[in-house]
């Protein structure tokens, strides 16, 4: 689309009672970033209350009708994905607004093709519009969903504002607030994560009847309890404080997280087993893990309208009432269909449904399975089929084949879920974000050690594959030749693995990180994995770059086959004024902390690399890494290296488990140490 152009949703396709909206950019360095944001309007082109303001911290709004995803890596880049539950809008909303804002100072020039796409509930592409001229703005509208006559059509806007997000939010009666927030009071959780004694518990929850016309076999995961609004609370009163000179909007409700430490234990040993609710200890074969897991997840994501919610709105399902179901028989011919459960959401009187297959233990998909699921959903009317397995999907490479009947008028979408990425939403929910309530909080604490726990099978991406160790041996004795369909399996891995870092290490710190793509506009992945495969074949060498909120560089990790080390490593700009020593030395002082065998190493302006020396060497001898010919500093590498695990797996001698200890390391023992004492995360602004 060009700007100002616009078009009927219902014309392009018949899936659009939600639809999937994404902003995406790059950039040179890979660390460009901006905050996607959303407006709901009534008739007067203005928001009824701060609540249809949402934004990063207030990612739900329109009584769940809006709801922001996060970030995912794509060919270009990385994209912000918004869902819209089009038929739950409410019907005082005339108008959506997509937007996206810039901090710091930084301005969208600095940014490389900015562009929104819009894609249907069965994730078909409709719509793609590229933003041009927003070179000095800070603040940017990408488009906009407006009701014309009952149907919603999309208007491309691509309209800049020099004042930023408070500039846009204030000409669409947002209350901005410029004090600095009171902190968040404590969760009402005593320290153990169990509500405290004082707190009224809620009732139990009461069985309901099932959404439409189901089997009477069908088992329902976990009745559905109690249901928190999600309609924003009304902001709390303004506290007098000094004015700051970035003004933020006032942020949403207050929510409850799980505190970080623990109270000392009351029993008499620590050989004591504290009562779970999910019990691991009885799972002895596959199909018992598979179907412990199954309930166990459908079950909380019914219970904890957040959580659901997070795990299905990315699929096209609305925001309703969700109930799930195990034990679940369909009829497909002369032998019945059994999947490992069933998702329904209802919301206005519609119905969305999903049926679930899933796979623990490292077990592999199987495509007869999965096609015959397909065709029963677009059979029976089914909206989705859900896969949910310890593998990670890959752009451009579906982890099943699945054949499409162009005959058939209904379309069914294929969506794929790793353990990995259920874990990540259930830390970043309780970790970071919060739920409504502490009952849910717990249960999602329940869930996490399920999880994370050795015997339940949901352990995510644990295997480099079988053509790892072949590879190895091939690079170890040069006969490795490039074109070798077990070097592009192991790029695929690799890459699988890197996602995961990205999704376990973002979960622990409440923050983005995501993988950096280096590519031109419009790659073919598959043809980048396939030159890569050619560059392992080559250099014995795999590589990959994590991008990680609020840090000053980008994390760079490198696994040499050849040596067998692998390095972890981040360039830092230095442009702060000073002489030389003085500035290799307060980066000295800023790294104290540091392990001693940290390399690092001084760039100098067009030559690249300049001195160098490890922090044991360089603390009574700083001096040693100033370039002696006055060269200018432009900023310094700092490097780690570690041996890397043999095996495959990830066993304490894998492969997985090294790379995951080495990134770890990195980020607690000089990462933390890089961030600038006066920023202020934006993920930890309170919410009150």
């Amino acid at each position: 689309m060009v700007k100002g152009a616009n078009v009927g949703l219902t014309a392009l396709s018949e899936n659009v009672g939600s639809v999937v909206v994404g902003l995406g950019w790059s950039s040179a360095t890979g660390e460009g970033d901006a905050d996607v944001s959303v407006l709901l309007l009534d008739g007067d082109g203005k928001v009824r209350s701060d609540g249809d303001f949402c934004f990063y911290n207030n990612p739900v709004a329109g009584n769940g009708s809006v709801q922001l995803l996060g970030k995912t890596p794509t060919a270009d880049g990385s994209e912000d994905r918004i869902s819209f539950d089009l038929d739950a809008v409410p019907q005082e909303i005339d108008k959506v607004v997509v937007a996206a804002s810039r901090y710091g100072g930084s301005r969208f020039g600095e940014l490389d093709d900015l562009r929104l796409t819009l894609a249907d509930s069965t994730g078909d592409g409709l719509v793609r519009f590229a933003v041009d001229g927003a070179d000095e703005v800070s603040a940017v509208i990408f488009g906009e969903l407006y009701r014309r006559s009952g149907e919603w059509k999309f208007r491309a806007v691509g309209q800049g504002y020099a004042s930023g997000l408070a500039g846009l939010a204030t000409d669409y009666g947002v209350d901005i607030d410029d004090t600095e927030e009171d902190a968040p009071e404590p969760a009402d959780l005593a320290e153990d994560g169990q509500p405290q004694p004082d707190r009224p518990a809620h009732e139990p929850p009461r069985p309901e009847e099932p959404v439409g016309e189901s089997p009477v076999s069908w088992v329902p995961a976990q009745a559905t309890g109690p249901r928190v609004d999600d309609t924003p609370a009304p902001p709390a009163p303004e506290q007098p404080a000094a004015p700051k000179p970035a003004r933020r909007p006032r942020t949403a409700k207050k929510k409850v997280t799980l505190p970080r430490t623990t109270r000392k234990s009351l029993a008499d040993n620590e050989s004591w087993r504290a009562a779970r609710l999910f019990p691991v200890s009885a799972l002895k074969s596959d199909r018992e893990r598979e179907t412990r897991a199954t309930s166990v997840v459908l079950s909380v994501m019914a219970q904890v309208p957040e959580f659901g919610r997070r795990l299905t709105a990315g699929f096209g399902a609305p925001g309703g009432r969700m109930e799930t179901y195990t034990e679940v028989t369909l009829p497909h011919g002369e032998s019945p269909r059994r999947p490992d459960g069933v998702i329904r959401v209802e919301r206005a009187g519609k119905l969305w449904t999903a049926l679930v297959e899933t796979k623990t233990n490292g077990n592999a998909l199987k495509p007869d399975q999965v096609q015959a699921y397909m065709d029963i959903a677009a059979r029976r009317g089914y909206e989705a089929v859900i896969t949910l397995s310890n593998d990670v999907a890959l752009e451009g490479s579906p982890l099943v084949d699945v054949r499409i009947d162009g005959r058939r008028k209904h379309k069914v979408a294929l969506w794929h879920l790793s353990w990995a990425e259920v874990v990540h939403q259930a830390q970043l929910l309780i970790r970071h974000e919060g739920v409504g309530n502490a009952d849910h909080a717990w249960l999602l604490q329940e869930l996490l050690h399920y999880l994370q726990h050795e015997n339940s099978g949901c352990h995510g991406f644990q295997n480099m594959g079988a053509a790892w160790v072949p590879v190895r041996r091939g690079i170890d004795d040069e006969t490795l030749c490039q074109g070798d369909a077990r070097a592009l399996e192991v790029i695929e891995n690799w890459e699988r693995l890197v996602r995961q870092v990205c999704l376990r290490l973002g979960g622990e710190l409440g923050q983005k990180v995501l993988p950096v793509r280096r590519t031109r506009r419009g790659s073919d992945p598959r043809a980048l994995r396939t030159e890569l495969a050619d560059h392992l074949c080559e250099q014995g060498r795999l590589n990959a770059e994590l991008r990680i909120e609020g840090t000053p560089g980008v994390l760079a990790l490198t696994a040499d086959l050849r040596t067998g080390k692998l390095r972890t490593s981040i360039e830092i700009p230095d442009a702060e004024p000073g002489y030389p020593l003085s500035r290799v030395k307060r980066l000295i002082r800023r790294l104290s902390d540091a392990p001693a065998d940290l390399h690092i190493e001084t760039l100098v302006d067009g030559q690249g690399a300049g001195p160098r020396g490890t922090l044991e060497r360089l603390r009574p001898e700083p001096a040693d890494i100033v370039p002696k010919d006055g060269a200018q500093i432009t900023g310094f590498r700092l490097s780690l290296l570690k041996s890397m695990g043999n095996g495959r797996g990830s066993a304490e001698t894998g492969f997985i488990r090294s790379v995951d200890q080495a990134v770890d390391r990195f980020h607690a023992q000089v990462v933390v140490h890089l961030e600038a004492p006066a920023r202020r995360s934006r993920s930890a602004e309170p919410t009150g």
